[in-house]
């Protein structure tokens, strides 16, 4: 990296790191450092009744400094929490040699850096348990200063809010936001509750390929790439529904996967490019068994999070316990909107939409338009737990059809807060029918909708070897986690959302370049010091005054003896084009 390009504190931190290996200390050793303790344990099993305190030994991140002459303290963070450092001259450095204290710990020892401490607790004066340093270890060297967030009475402010940073940098967001990392401990728990369950029923975890020659079993555009060795296209799978249900064929009564699922789709608030699903298959069952079952889930993961299958997201309370309403997608429509869609024809559902004023389009068949008004018009009102039961035969090509209602499906969505949680058939196992339903899909591939599903020969060849009959449902792991952590944003239960390509930052002018836009060439130099690299960005500034304010200090602060310009100098910099 260009020194040009580095920040104040940046070229300070490099010259500490330096200035640390000049001394024989390796600011990033290779060497095991064997902690017998974390952070929290050690205040939770604090024991003032206790004789000679123990001996710990922990590493973690510096996060604050009180530097007082001879005794300073650190507050140190590992992966439970946070704890305070006592650091006392003679205790580090008991012989004539201060050099750890006085120049290491003191001078160039910075927040972020991480440093392992051995020593042994103890409890303030001020009630605050404490770990009484006998000696630290450097054990990395960090050269970017992390962003500043205060703390008051266990409130954090000025936290780390800038979505750029926050999703691109997840580290820097980890780091210094607690709550965040809380809610992917909370999402990792999920999913643990999950697994207890399924595999308590005794039903079996499994893979099944990412990267598959025909993307089936759901309705979405897929990702496309190709295969050298093999010269043929590949799909990054949209599902799992297809292999799953392959495996019911070969003999499993059970099987459940946790898998990352690909749409080359819109993002926002809810979807993401690359997201997680849990779906599983049960023989021998069907949807209203699977309503009921899915419900279990739910109320097993909020319980095993909160202890209550009350929750609360934003200003909504939310109550998870079962059973949950169920409501036909025909029903729905009729309650929100007034219209009996039951029989309509696709121009009667095309007109139906323009009295609506719901959108759609030439390639829009009669399922599509039905899932059109259910979604611009009924879906935000079920914010309770909601079963919507009966989906059209047109847009649901996997499922038997109703046993009772023509033109309608064994399949349910469970809405929560206004939004598609789950989705469950009873699956189609009759390979004619199956063979059918993808043919009209062709049709509505050919018809202009991308999103139809590809015919795939095999799984009907799986399906004439028979299939019992099954029930299977699909999750979505990034919604529910929205959901029971409270986050608003599919981008704040993800570690790595998907971003636009990060801007990169521009390359440095020379220093005629600034002289030529009227810059005195002795004030170049400290400009870029206080990160101004080009002339656009030093025009960019909307308070001269500040700037003013902050090449005086600078001046002052490096002794460099420059005449300090006058405000409306500075201002004259910023305004000259």
């Amino acid at each position: 990296m260009n020194s040009v390009s580095l920040s104040e504190q940046e070229q300070i931190r490099r010259s500490s790191l330096a200035e640390l290996r000049n001394l024989g200390i390796d600011p990033y050793p290779a060497a095991e450092y064997a902690t017998n303790a974390f952070a929290q344990a050690v205040i939770d099993g604090f024991d003032d009744a206790a004789g000679n305190p123990a001996d710990v030994c922990i590493a973690g991140r510096i996060m604050s400094r009180r530097i007082m002459g001879s005794a300073s303290f650190a507050e140190l963070m590992d992966s439970s929490g946070r704890i305070q450092v006592y650091f006392r001259r003679d205790d580090i450095c008991p012989g004539d040699d201060k050099t750890m204290y006085n120049t290491v710990f003191k001078r160039l020892l910075d927040i972020g850096d991480i440093i392992g401490v051995k020593g042994f607790a103890f409890r303030t004066q001020t009630g605050e348990i404490t770990v009484h340093a006998r000696e630290f270890t450097v054990l990395c060297k960090s050269v970017r200063p992390l962003p500043v967030v205060k703390e008051k009475d266990g409130v954090m402010f000025d936290m780390v809010t800038d979505p750029e940073m926050k999703y691109r940098q997840r580290y820097v967001d980890l780091i210094v936001n607690p709550a965040v990392r809380d809610v992917f401990r909370k999402r990792t728990r999920i999913v643990q509750s999950m697994r207890e369950l399924f595999n308590s029923c005794g039903y079996l975890e499994v893979e099944t390929p990412i990267l598959q020659p025909i993307p089936g079993g759901a309705a979405a555009r897929p990702f496309i790439t190709h295969h050298n060795t093999l010269d043929m296209p590949l799909y990054l799978r949209i599902a799992n529904e297809l292999y799953l249900k392959r495996l019911i064929v070969g003999g499993f009564e059970g099987v459940y996967e946790f898998a990352k699922d690909f749409r080359n789709e819109g993002m926002d608030r809810t979807h993401n490019p690359e997201f997680t699903v849990m779906e599983i298959y049960v023989a021998y069952k069907d949807y209203n068994w699977m309503m009921s079952f899915t419900e279990e889930i739910i109320r097993k993961a909020a319980t095993d999070l909160h202890g209550t299958t009350e929750i609360v997201f934003g200003d909504r309370k939310i109550d998870l316990t079962p059973p949950y309403k169920r409501i036909s997608m025909a029903d729905a429509i009729k309650e929100h909107t007034g219209i009996d869609i039951s029989g309509l024809s696709e121009e009667e559902l095309r007109s139906a939409c323009n009295t609506l004023g719901v959108p759609s389009s030439p390639e829009m068949g009669k399922g599509k338009l039905i899932d059109q008004i259910f979604g611009e018009k009924c879906e935000s009102h079920y914010i309770q737990p909601t079963f919507i039961t009966d989906y059209p035969v047109e847009t649901s090509p996997l499922t038997k059809k109703h046993r009772s209602k023509p033109g309608a499906t064994e399949r349910f969505e469970l809405m929560i807060n206004g939004k598609e949680i789950a989705n469950a058939y009873s699956e189609l196992n009759d390979p004619a029918d199956q063979l059918e339903r993808f043919q009209e899909q062709l049709k509505l591939s050919e018809k202009g909708d991308d999103e139809a599903m590809f015919i795939d020969y095999d799984f009907v060849r799986a399906l004439e070897y028979g299939m019992p009959p099954t029930s299977g449902m699909g999750m979505g792991i990034d919604r529910l986690a929205m959901l029971l952590t409270n986050q608003p944003s599919i981008q704040d239960v993800l570690l790595f959302p998907q971003m636009k390509p990060e801007k990169k930052p521009a390359s440095a002018d020379d220093d005629e370049r600034f002289v030529a836009a009227g810059i005195p060439r002795e004030w170049v130099e400290p400009l870029r010091k206080l990160g101004y690299n080009t002339v656009e960005k030093l025009k960019d500034t909307e308070k001269h005054t500040r700037l003013h304010q902050d090449i005086c200090g600078y001046n002052k602060k490096h002794r460099l003896g420059l005449q300090n310009p006058s405000p409306d100098e500075v201002k004259a910099w910023i305004e000259t084009r």
